[in-house]
């Protein structure tokens, strides 16, 4: 006959055993495809190269290095580490019993008698320790665990965004200057359009039609040109915020010298598979620790509905005189268990377990969506590769094709076959999609940054494991 196991039964064998009321951890299945789109078999398994190889450019590299150094937002991460390990080993700690120096004095009237008497002692005294025969402690114990390590991850993640946004930084910069560049030349080649067609304006040879447009093309450039001197200051602030300090005299001394289309080819980084992701992310990573935490949570409350078991205890020295304190035959100890069973709460443990629970489902979501977040941005950026770079050579084949109609145009507007508006038009055809090529390098550029971090890269370097 089968027999039906009481409360009270399951409470003793627990009392006996000590067993955790934390549920078994499951990792939840990744709610995303096998395989990214377009990604062979023999691009899987990748192994993700560190940021200092993968970053080649040495300029770009010692920005880096300040980075890790001297960004704030790191450093607040970091500080936020050291919290939750010392968080932690305030938890852990609460597993060993507290023993402390206590010294007491009494005077109390006896009952009947009148008579007055005093009582002193001396001694070791341990103070409503818990017996965590139910595991409750342990579990506040994981959670801690748990958070500190999701934390760490914390850490781990906000240095591979700072070490992408310091290179799309430098990008930016290094676009910048080849615009401006660029802005300049085409200004000194309208001003002197300007001064020779005032000079045929004058003699009579172009129209006072002619002049104006020529005017009007050369204050858009000189518009543009403050625009961009603009948009260089700004990335320049935003990369020194990043960096934690202005940027080196050293390395804004070559910025001239140099421009996007010289900046070093990044590896071709294999996307591997999205179960990679798990392993390479810290966000992922982060966000299961966080499920694990709010998963030994629940092992807390379950333990809430036990008795709780505490210990007070002291060895020492008492007397009913001072100066009988450590006299032979004074020597002693106290020892006052005691328990605690929750008859009536009003709901309020059953309120908590409930809380936990839900809290766990947030955290499965959560986990979820990172993955799905992290899927994405791979499918993206792998998306965006072949595309860019077709879309950049064609841009070039575009730039040289106007850069030859500009020339003809020209030919043709002195030998007087064209109008000087087919001469502007081909002036600013050719400027837009010079820029243009400018804009889509920089694109491609950054997108084989985005790729790095999405997959993970950037963090191993500096980081070391966990040591709670």
């Amino acid at each position: 006959m089968t027999k039906k196991i009481t409360p009270l039964a399951l409470a003793l064998v627990t009392l006996l055993t000590g067993c955790s009321m934390i549920p078994t951890y499951e990792r939840p299945a990744a709610p995303v495809p096998t395989g990214f789109p377009n990604v062979t078999a023999s691009e899987s398994h990748a192994t993700l190269p560190s940021w200092r190889t993968y970053f080649a450019e040495p300029r770009l590299q010692q920005l880096i290095e300040l980075a890790l150094n001297n960004n704030r937002d790191l450093r607040i991460a970091s500080l936020n580490v050291e919290q939750a390990r010392a968080q932690f080993q305030v938890r852990r700690a609460a597993q060993y019993p507290a023993v402390g120096l206590a010294a007491n004095a009494s005077r109390a009237t006896a009952s009947g008698t009148g008579n007055i008497t005093n009582n002193f002692s001396v001694g070791l005294a341990v103070t409503a320790w818990e017996l965590d025969f139910f595991g409750r402690v342990a579990s506040l114990k994981e959670q801690a665990l748990a958070q500190y390590l999701a934390t760490e991850e914390g850490r781990n993640a906000a240095q591979v965004s700072l070490i992408s946004s310091v290179a799309n930084g430098w990008l930016n910069l290094l676009a910048d200057e080849e615009l401006l560049e660029l802005s300049r030349r085409t200004l000194a080649t309208r001003e002197e359009s300007v001064r020779l067609t005032k000079l045929r304006l004058d003699s009579g040879a172009a129209s006072e039609l002619d002049y104006r447009q020529a005017e009007s093309l050369a204050q858009a450039a000189r518009a543009t040109l403050a625009q961009q001197q603009r948009q260089r200051a700004l990335d320049e602030n935003a990369l020194a915020l990043l960096l934690g300090q202005p940027l080196p005299e050293d390395i804004r001394a070559t910025l001239g010298r140099g421009d996007l289309n010289a900046a070093p080819a990044m590896q071709t980084v294999p996307a591997g598979l999205p179960s990679d992701l798990l392993v390479q992310r810290p966000d992922i990573r982060q966000a299961e620790q966080q499920l694990i935490a709010a998963n030994a949570n629940i092992g807390a409350a379950r333990a809430a509905f036990f008795p709780r078991i505490s210990l007070t205890a002291q060895a020492g020295t008492s007397s009913g005189e001072l100066s009988g304190l450590f006299k032979n035959g004074s020597w002693g100890f106290t020892l006052a268990p005691s328990l605690l069973l929750p008859l009536f709460d009003a709901g309020a443990n059953q309120a908590n377990l409930e809380s936990a629970q839900a809290s766990r489902g947030v955290a499965v979501a959560q986990y979820e969506k990172a993955i799905q977040t992290a899927f994405r941005e791979v499918a993206d950026a792998l998306a965006s590769q072949s595309s860019l770079t077709e879309q950049l050579e064609a841009q070039r084949k575009q730039a040289e094709a106007e850069s030859i109609r500009f020339k003809l145009a020209d030919l043709r507007y002195q030998n007087g076959v064209a109008s000087y508006l087919d001469l502007l038009d081909a002036q600013r055809s050719l400027f837009s999609t010079q820029q243009g090529v400018v804009q889509v390098r920089l694109s491609q550029l950054q997108n084989q940054v985005s790729l790095f971090k999405a997959l993970g890269g950037g963090w191993t370097d500096e980081t070391s494991s966990a040591k709670p």
